[in-house]
């Protein structure tokens, strides 16, 4: 029998992002922002993959590490702390991002230590918290799997059966790269996106998010952030990476759509906006219709 792990209270606003995909640019620049709203270390939440496509996989821990905030761990953490041979993103066999990832995957590899391995051993794979009435869980890929894929466009039941399989008011996810709230029936699947890649619409810019409790419920805000793309750039020129993803970041659009599905596919280089939405309590009024913002 799984217990399910005890919930964290949680009474002010809430900083969650994903990604950071050894992007220490984008990582400082996004601690940079909680810091700004004023947002303890303990109310900030990574969704995983700190170390992937750029450059500065043992910084970005370090960085990371010494924020002090909370990391739920992601595949390509789990697989870097087994010192695995790849690093089991999911993708198609035989595509473009599964033959460059070869090339970051053993780079990072090659780059972290004992010392990074059992660290990134020791984060969960799941962390619950507690806001207002609302109790999330926040996992990497799914509930059931580390390194599945949910986008916007996931269809219906299979949110249905994974929320459910969670056990709580809703879910906060990560993996997909692409920023989305969806409400199903009155509980919620939420992606912050990441910060470490843009979000394939043609912006250099990375995204998180802020969650607040209010009177009606929680209010969620995607949010987005510049940063300083070309010294990520640089790093990942100067370990000799896949020039594919140095190039992403400078033009927003990913070298490959081969695990996007259709409805995401049809929007790559449309900017992402800056948007928010009210998630409102079971009192303040009646059920609201399904909503999905991508």
């Amino acid at each position: 029998m799984t217990l399910e792990p005890a919930p964290l209270v949680m009474t002010g606003p809430i900083v969650i992002f994903g990604g950071p995909y050894s992007n220490l640019q984008a990582t400082q620049r996004v601690l940079q922002e909680a810091a700004r709203r004023d947002i303890p270390s303990d109310h900030i939440i990574c969704t995983g993959d700190l170390v992937a496509y750029c450059g500065n996989p043992r910084e970005t821990i370090a960085a990371v590490r010494a924020s002090g905030i909370r990391v739920v761990m992601g595949n390509c953490d789990e697989q870097l702390a087994l010192g695995a041979t790849d690093c089991a993103c999911g993708y198609p066999a035989g595509s473009a991002c599964d033959l460059m990832s070869a090339q970051w995957y053993g780079y990072a590899n090659s780059q972290l230590d004992d010392t990074d391995r059992a660290w990134l051993a020791g984060l969960p794979k799941r962390i619950d918290i507690v806001i207002g009435e609302r109790r999330l869980a926040v996992i990497h890929g799914s509930v059931s799997t580390i390194n599945a894929y949910v986008f916007a466009s996931t269809p219906k039941e299979v949110l249905a059966a994974e929320l459910a399989l969670a056990g709580t008011d809703g879910v906060i996810g990560g993996h997909s790269g692409l920023p989305f709230t969806r409400l199903l029936d009155g509980r919620i699947w939420h992606n912050a996106g990441v910060i470490g890649m843009p979000a394939n619409d043609g912006t250099t810019l990375g995204w998180y998010s802020v969650i607040t409790q209010v009177r009606a419920g929680l209010h969620i805000e995607h949010c987005s952030f510049a940063y300083d793309f070309e010294a990520a750039a640089a790093a990942m020129a100067a370990a000799d990476l896949p020039d594919a993803y140095a190039v992403a970041l400078a033009t927003g659009i990913w070298p490959s759509n081969d695990v996007l599905p259709p409805a995401e596919r049809s929007i790559q280089g449309m900017p992402q906006m800056a948007r928010s939405l009210t998630w409102l309590s079971s009192a303040a009024v009646a059920p609201v219709a399904e909503v999905a913002a991508s």
